[in-house]
């Protein structure tokens, strides 16, 4: 009887072994699938420097890093309230503050060594009513878009155009005819562009065309003639109104407005934001559909695809995704479209975003990003590696502790 007995302890202890064993290497499995290697952020609570001149950023709406990791970013300089611009009411009703002028550049160190832009004097080119994205060529050149659907009190048209500057803001060109009605077939003027970015080998601008039309537009760099054009799945564009997105039915075949980026990489491929739709699309760079992935899909509104960078190794492994309606950054294995994690949340204090808008990567790996709406500001997250990150949102990046 006592040997029977004690077969059974030991037969039930090897059982509660065996479970222990199991549960312990279940736990490691689950601990293991929640976290991942990425690269890893913190911001930079004291990046940028104060501005000079008691001057203030309205919404910010557009970045850009030049070959010298200088940040150019473009900001709307009417949107500032009265209440912050006291200095300029007039009279002055307090001391602070002054608009900024649209176009801004800052130093690595975050240093202000530029400002210009706004409607010139002698009326040489057309300020866009509502400017929108600044992308930096390979010659160093400035392109900004425009979103504005015209001015009555002025008599000015839509932003059916885009500006080219200097590095230092002399007007070089204005590519598209100012003041055109929507129309995604003209090979002559744009809908409201929304961001230009470049193919510095094919000599060739991507311009997300936009906010009125419907397509992406490739541009030749030096003359800039359109050289092709497309829409949704290859398709050619729409300007129907499709209504308003809805998570439980189909995706429709076309963009809705805005389409937000159109960024090429160095492996021949175009990563373009259907924002309202909440979806990435991904076409060769002659147009041709490949795939798409979306994220966040029941984000409804302003939609989740904001703006798209890449990591800064040669095969740009990794793609950042600004979500302004959820207020953070997705961080995306760019071959596969797998959400590895995301970061950020909603607030206003540093690491954390009031309608993140626009995102750029330094030679660095440092991205930097600006808030639209009532945001109006701009951040560094300094690169710290690649690591172990949770796969859940990781929430506000705050440095750490020394």
């Amino acid at each position: 009887m006592t040997n029977r007995k004690n077969v059974l302890i030991a037969a039930g202890f090897a059982a509660t072994l065996i479970t222990l064993v199991a549960t312990e290497r279940s736990l490691e499995a689950n601990a293991r699938e929640d976290f991942v290697n990425a690269p890893r952020f913190e911001v930079d609570p004291m990046w940028p420097k104060p501005l000079p001149n008691k001057w203030v950023m309205g919404n910010v709406i557009g970045v850009g890093v030049d070959s010298r990791d200088h940040v150019f970013i473009v900001h709307r300089s009417d949107t500032p309230t009265a209440a912050e611009l006291a200095a300029q009411q007039t009279p002055p009703t307090g001391e602070c503050c002054f608009a900024a002028p649209p176009v801004i550049e800052f130093d690595p160190a975050g240093n202000v060594v530029n400002a210009w832009g706004g409607p010139p004097a002698d009326k040489s080119y057309v300020w866009p009513t509502s400017n929108h994205g600044i992308g930096v060529d390979d010659q160093g050149n400035i392109w900004i878009g425009g979103n504005g659907g015209g001015n009555a009190a002025t008599g000015q048209g839509p932003d059916s155009h885009i500006l080219k500057f200097t590095h230092d803001g002399k007007y070089l060109a204005t590519i598209g005819v100012p003041g055109q009605p929507t129309n995604s077939a003209s090979t002559t003027s744009f809908g409201r562009v929304a961001k230009i970015s470049f193919d510095f080998k094919a000599q060739e601008a991507y311009a997300a065309d936009g906010y009125a039309n419907h397509r992406v537009a490739v541009l030749d760099m030096k003359t800039g003639a359109m050289k092709r054009f497309w829409g949704a799945y290859s398709n050619v564009p729409s300007d129907s109104n499709f209504g308003p997105y809805n998570p439980d039915a189909p995706l429709i075949t076309q963009f809705r407005t805005p389409v937000h980026c159109a960024e090429p990489t160095n492996d021949g491929l175009v990563y373009v934001c259907d924002r309202p739709n909440d979806r990435i699309q991904v076409f060769q760079k002659d147009g041709k559909f490949v795939k798409e992935k979306q994220i966040a899909p029941r984000t409804l509104g302003d939609g989740s695809i904001w703006d798209i960078a890449f990591s800064t190794d040669a095969a740009q492994k990794f793609m950042f995704v600004a979500d302004g309606k959820n207020e953070r950054v997705y961080v995306l294995d760019r071959a596969s479209l797998e959400v590895l994690t995301s970061f950020g949340e909603g607030g206003r204090q540093p690491g954390q975003w009031f309608a993140v808008h626009s995102i750029a990567a330094d030679s660095k790996g440092n991205l930097i990003t600006t808030e639209t709406y009532e945001g109006k500001r701009v951040q560094k997250f300094v690169y710290k590696g690649i690591g172990r990150v949770t796969r859940a949102n990781q929430g506000t990046l705050w440095p750490a502790r020394p």
